[in-house]
């Protein structure tokens, strides 16, 4: 099980940096509202600027948290625990704004990977 538990880990890490270092200012189909960029994401949920950076530098510290926790297991439930609550956050923000579940769905994959992460 620690072996899932890593690869987990490593996939979600990259997958946060992903979309948090490369791709933050590029249209995606995931982007709330009509939003074609991370700011103006945020903006359509009706969330103050500085949120952004407090997100965003949580999620990069959950990656380095998860891919650090494959030496030193004791950061990663923290970290797991954190993100699937920044992925509930995610999920309901889709909600407010009524997109179609389709742009939700990356927020309830990660909080179903935080999940497993957290109990294995």
């Amino acid at each position: 099980m620690e072996i899932v538990r890593i690869v987990l880990q490593v996939i979600v890490a990259l997958g946060l940096i992903n979309v948090w270092l490369m791709r933050r200012d590029r249209p995606t189909p995931y982007r709330g509202g009509k939003a074609k960029n991370m700011r103006e994401e945020f903006a359509t949920y009706g969330l103050p600027p500085w949120s952004l950076y407090l997100v965003g530098g949580l999620k990069i510290a959950i990656a380095i948290a998860f891919l650090a926790g494959i030496w030193v297991p004791a950061l990663v439930q923290p970290a797991a625990i954190l993100l699937a609550l920044l992925m509930l956050g995610a999920f309901a923000m889709h909600m407010k704004v009524k997109d179609p579940m389709q742009r939700a769905l990356p927020s309830v994959i990660m909080l179903v990977l935080a999940v497993l992460i957290a109990v294995l």
